[in-house]
């Protein structure tokens, strides 16, 4: 089932709670990419089409840098990479957790849901 993830009852309840409880919550997830990267389309065709729709979509709203062209200024703390496509959890600029290459959907769910735990304030 492309672009359709299933997360345990907990998680899933981790998640809604998450977006109940920090409606101002000013996280974003940084997609580093770059243009001819496949597995940055491959994560487009899979998890792209969806993640706007989805509770860690509205948690962490969906940020694009093409690390080709010039790094953004309010990222200075956060450190470039070269490897693509790499997701980055920052909230108000400071990185939280970082997720080199895109290990597929199965995977790539669980792994946002551990760093979006890392949210200060939200953790366990």
């Amino acid at each position: 089932m492309a672009g359709v993830h299933r997360l345990g009852s907990f998680a899933a309840v981790l998640i809604a709670t998450l977006v109940w409880a920090a409606p101002s919550l000013s996280a974003e997830l940084i997609m580093l990419e770059q243009p001819g990267c496949v597995w940055c389309k491959r994560w487009n065709e899979e998890i792209g089409v969806v993640y706007p729709k989805t509770a860690e979509g509205r948690i962490a709203p969906l940020r694009r840098i093409d690390i080709s062209g010039p790094w953004p200024d309010d990222l200075s703390d956060v450190a470039r990479e070269r490897l693509t496509p790499t997701f980055v959890l920052v909230e108000d600029g400071v990185e939280v957790g970082r997720l080199r290459g895109y290990p597929g959907e199965h995977f790539f769910w669980p792994l946002l849901s551990d760093m979006l735990e890392k949210l200060p304030g939200k953790g366990s």
